[in-house]
């Protein structure tokens, strides 16, 4: 039986899947996906981390759309793609200081520290 994803796959699914590692340890799972009202495109995504993981409390991550691999073998799991060590020096924000207004820097800082670029469409 497939249990993969296959795309599309609904904001509801996201935030009911358990995220893990490759190495399959269980991170957290995704709160929300912030999108860019301009573009229309994912922005990124939250994700709430359990509060043994890496001692980091319950932080919020915020991870770009590519960090994660939607198309495992468990339908109830998203990976992520980024390694532990990475995830502990992540760009977040504690929940009850989300990230208000203007956040072209902030959006940035996510994408450019997990290796990706910002893709922005031109708006003429």
């Amino acid at each position: 039986m497939n249990t993969q994803y296959n795309f599309p796959i609904s904001s509801s699914t996201a935030t009911d899947c358990a995220v893990k590692t490759i190495k399959d340890e269980v991170v957290g799972t995704i709160k929300d996906i912030m999108l860019d009202t301009e573009t229309g495109e994912v922005a990124y995504v939250v994700l709430s981390v359990d509060t043994g993981f890496l001692n980091l409390g319950s932080k919020l991550l915020a991870l770009p759309w590519e960090a994660f691999d939607f198309h495992g073998h468990q339908r109830d799991v998203i990976i992520v793609k980024a390694a532990k060590e990475k995830l502990e020096n992540a760009p977040g924000f504690d929940n009850d200081a989300w990230p208000v207004g203007p956040q072209y820097e902030f959006i940035n800082e996510v994408h450019t520290y997990y290796g990706f670029d910002r893709r922005r469409a031109l708006i003429e």
